[in-house]
């Protein structure tokens, strides 16, 4: 499921005036570069970061050849070798960013066969990457990864665990605020979906003026334009990163 067409449209206009030159001055990215890896702050930082983008990763890896078993391996090893902090000095002094960052490291790590056959070893037995649920979204993303290539399919997997964090974060503030259902309807509001409900509809079902319903899917689509610029900017090392992020990730979610 996907932003509609003109949310994304709407997506690349933000401004950084809405939220301020400093709103991201430190973010999850920032803190690792910083800290040169040595801090717990950094250490927690990065596993988080791992733990969240390891989808592109384990694209990348089954697309250049790898079966199931062995992408999880390996899959596993890079991100315990990362988290060893071997490969963070060029990118420290480059200040670059995560996405492309990690798929230069991966191809790298991939090419070196001393170091791939190592990971495999260290992959087995961790448990950074949850793997459970994997092989069922493989299945259904088969046919649709046999016509992309493996810078592609990471690109792709990358765009959508960004839009995904950023629903999940907005799932839960309204659960915490117990209203969920009325999250299900914000949303199906918000995705191109055949079965978009009506704002008549909404209103007719939670007792509200379709005006009402209005401005509750205008703050909807504002908190999650927020909350997606943000989700971007833990992935960067300068706020200034955040807009070229943002129009890449639009570009590929549109290809």
């Amino acid at each position: 499921m996907l932003p509609a067409e003109d949310e994304l449209t709407s997506l690349s206009a933000l401004g950084e005036s809405a939220h301020g030159p400093g709103a991201f001055a430190t973010t999850h990215w920032s803190v690792v570069l910083e800290a040169q890896g040595e801090s717990p702050a950094a250490q927690e930082a990065l596993e988080n970061l791992c733990r969240t983008y390891w989808r592109p990763i384990y694209g990348f890896v089954r697309r250049h050849g790898a079966g199931a078993e062995d992408a999880e391996d390996l899959t596993q090893g890079f991100f315990a070798l990362l988290l060893e902090r071997k490969d963070l000095n060029n990118v420290r002094k480059e200040k670059g960013r995560l996405r492309s960052y990690l798929l230069t490291s991966l191809k790298h790590f991939l090419a070196d066969e001393s170091r791939h056959a190592m990971a495999v070893k260290r992959g087995r037995g961790q448990r950074l990457i949850p793997f459970d649920d994997i092989r069922e979204g493989e299945r259904i993303d088969a046919e649709r990864c046999d016509r992309l290539t493996a810078d592609q399919i990471y690109e792709r997997r990358w765009a959508f665990t960004v839009l995904e964090q950023v629903m999940a974060r907005l799932r839960e503030e309204y659960r915490r605020a117990g209203n969920v259902r009325f999250f299900d309807q914000m949303k199906k509001m918000l995705m191109d979906e055949a079965d978009r409900p009506s704002q008549a509809h909404v209103a007719s079902e939670f007792v509200m003026t379709e005006n009402a319903v209005k401005q509750a899917f205008y703050r909807f689509r504002q908190r999650y334009q927020t909350l997606l610029r943000e989700e971007i900017a833990h992935t960067v090392a300068m706020p200034g990163d955040v807009e070229d992020e943002l129009r890449h990730l639009i570009s590929v979610v549109r290809a």
